[in-house]
């Protein structure tokens, strides 16, 4: 299982790249457990979206599971409006979204 911490805005440029990119190489590590953790993410715009529905794809493709920790209340906000809270399966609390990939029957890495 992999956990990556985000931290600030995911936006148009450097940083929504950076988030397909971490996607991207997690995926093909072999890694087939992710958690996303939003905690110091504030700001996510469409770009960022864009950056983080591919990244799942790409994922999914490969057999991999993302899930989503600590989603700020803007952040929950527009994953509610855009209706990707029926794609992601989000968590407040770390020990429960860990817990949840046992449950899943997922093959652990």
């Amino acid at each position: 299982m992999s956990i990556v911490r985000l931290n600030g805005k995911i936006i148009l440029g450097e940083e929504s790249e950076t988030l397909r990119e971490t996607l991207k190489t997690i995926s093909d590590s072999g890694v087939t457990k992710v958690l996303l953790d939003f905690a110091g993410v504030g700001y996510i715009d469409s770009c960022g979206l864009g950056a983080l529905v591919g990244g799942y794809t790409t994922a999914k493709n490969k057999g991999v599971t993302i899930k989503l920790l600590h989603l700020q209340k803007r952040v929950e906000g527009l994953m509610q409006l855009t209706k990707l809270y029926l794609v992601f399966e989000a968590f407040e609390n770390e020990a429960d979204a860990v817990q949840s990939f046992s449950s899943t029957g997922a093959a652990s890495a």
